[in-house]
């Protein structure tokens, strides 16, 4: 049995990608534009938004969410599971550098104990 043309998994996901990567253009122009007009002492436009406005960044926000849900649809469990790892220790490294550089900033001074010393006393 023939798939028809637009049943292809990756010629969907080329359209998303493609709406996704539309639609962040046109955000990104929209933010340099509000940035131009906040330079001026205006108020950017976003601050008289209209309902439909609201309405057509909801849509590209679910937009987005559904390409990453394909993406992800894509993507093996095993392999799922080992970009989770990956990203865990990538965090667990962030704020291990966070925890060394606020030490750093604060003289040098060791983090307080968070329990209790424990002395080891021979039995004899």
């Amino acid at each position: 049995m023939a798939d028809r043309p637009g049943d292809d998994p990756l010629d969907r996901l080329r359209e998303r990608i493609a709406a996704t990567q539309e639609a962040a253009e046109r955000l990104a122009g929209e933010a340099a534009e509000a940035r131009r007009l906040a330079g001026e002492g205006r108020v950017p436009p976003a601050g008289w938004a209209t309902p439909s406005d609201r309405e057509a960044q909801r849509e590209e926000l679910q937009a987005l969410a559904a390409l990453l849900q394909a993406l992800r649809d894509l993507v093996p469990p095993e392999l799922q599971q080992q970009v989770t790892d990956v990203i865990r220790q990538i965090l667990l490294l962030i704020r291990a550098i966070i925890d060394w550089w606020v030490e750093r900033l604060e003289g040098g001074r060791p983090p307080a104990p968070s329990e209790p010393a424990v002395e080891e006393i021979p039995i004899d």
